[in-house]
């Protein structure tokens, strides 16, 4: 079985052929075009630019994983008249994309059907513009190739690419399901979502969503307000630091050494006792001690913009202060975060812990999970995915796609606020 996926979600566009045989997954290709570079002066992604860029890279990239896949072969003459009479209905699915039409109509014309026998697209949650590109794709695809396709929620993408080879693409792994132990806790952390959700199983027959499946989600806790991610994003551009905010924190932080604090569970930067005594730095961790399983970062931000405005210029564009103020989010960022989902795993009493989302890429908080885990909770599996398939991917849809129910693509449709 060979599944195509396809994420539009936000600002990556990604494609991904999966290849499961005899209860092995290989990556036969993952191909992510980044839209960093668009993005990057206006500090955040535009959804009409990020449409925009979808409908320039669909058609590429989709060639390239075809290419890199060993699938794509060139058509015979005589097929080009079938394909033709085809085109008229494929007008009507993208009559509001004439620059994706005529890009996809030249490759459809050129190209055979591959041998793919399912296709899998993210349809929410996520940014509305963006999310209607792929979608349309895929139903394009679906009707010309006559193939169905299967709906995959994004958070559950980013769950289940625990399942995904924890070495290189092209590697095979045998199919993962029975190295998660239930019950599990997954913190799903990225620019959009902060969530921590339950996994339990069920029977087979008890769950509509596809045989393959034989658990359920339950949303536990969220973010109140801004994302994780957005909080990494909001305080970088306060700072003067390029977007994404996340990896330019993270640059400025890493620039520090670290010792732990003798009692405490704080990491502290180990550096100039004279700076740290002139700097003072120290935020707030927002809901950590609150009952429920919730978050909030607004807080943070706020706090970041007020330290930086009552600093003297010389003090807020020094090197120093820049530094030490990036070391401090992020650790008020990883305090919150681990501390909720050990407390949660520990109420729950859960066997497995799981990360997913663009922000579980980052290594110091991989570093203290993996620490604080293995003191505070030796008996949950902490499972963390390599970080290429942390961030925005179309190979975690695949494998999402492998455990949910195929549909027509008339039958396939956007849905931005979609909860798992």
């Amino acid at each position: 079985m060979k599944i195509l996926a396809i994420d539009t979600s936000c600002d990556d566009t990604s494609l991904a052929i999966l290849e499961i045989k005899n209860s092995k997954f290989k990556i036969l290709s993952n191909i992510v075009s980044s839209q960093v570079k668009v993005h990057r002066k206006y500090g955040g992604v535009y959804p009409i630019l990020a449409k925009r860029e979808h409908q320039r890279n669909l058609v590429p990239v989709l060639k390239e994983s075809l290419l890199k896949s060993r699938l794509l072969k060139s058509k015979i003459k005589n097929q080009k008249s079938k394909t033709q009479i085809k085109n008229k209905k494929l007008k009507k699915i993208l009559k509001q994309e004439e620059v994706f039409y005529k890009k996809l109509e030249k490759f459809l014309e050129k190209y055979q059907k591959p041998k793919i026998d399912v296709l899998a697209v993210t349809i929410g949650p996520g940014l509305d513009p963006c999310l209607w590109q792929g979608v349309n794709f895929a139903r394009a695809l679906g009707y010309v190739w006559n193939l169905p396709i299967i709906p995959v929620n994004h958070i559950e993408g980013h769950i289940l690419a625990n399942l995904l080879p924890q070495i290189r693409s092209k590697s095979k792994i045998k199919n993962q399901k029975s190295k998660i132990k239930f019950p599990a806790i997954c913190l799903i952390v990225s620019g959009g979502h902060t969530q921590l959700v339950l996994m339990t199983p069920v029977r087979k027959a008890s769950l509509s969503n596809g045989a393959r499946r034989n658990w359920k989600y339950k949303i536990i806790g969220e973010t109140r307000d801004d994302a994780a991610g957005e909080c990494f994003d909001k305080t970088a551009r306060i700072l003067g630091l390029p977007y994404p905010g996340g990896p330019s924190i993270t640059q400025q932080a890493a620039q520090l050494k670290l010792k732990v604090k003798k009692g405490t569970s704080r990491f502290a930067p180990c550096n100039c006792k004279a700076i740290k005594e002139k700097l003072k730095i120290f935020l707030p961790r927002p809901m950590l001690k609150s009952k429920d399983y919730d978050f909030s970062f607004s807080g943070l931000k706020t706090a970041v913009l007020y330290d930086f405005k009552k600093r003297p210029k010389k003090i807020r564009v020094s090197k120093e202060y820049i530094k030490e103020m990036a070391k401090e989010i992020q650790q008020a960022i990883i305090d919150v975060l681990i501390k909720k989902t050990i407390r949660a795993a520990k109420n729950y009493q859960v066997k497995t812990i799981m990360l997913g989302g663009g922000v579980a890429s980052n290594k110091e908080l991989r570093k203290q999970f993996k620490e604080k885990i293995k003191r505070d909770a030796p008996r949950s599996k902490l499972l963390i995915p390599n970080p290429e398939f942390c961030t925005d991917n179309a190979a975690m849809i695949a494998v999402a796609g492998y455990f949910n129910k195929k549909k027509s693509w008339r039958k396939i449709k956007a849905e931005p606020n979609l909860r798992i």
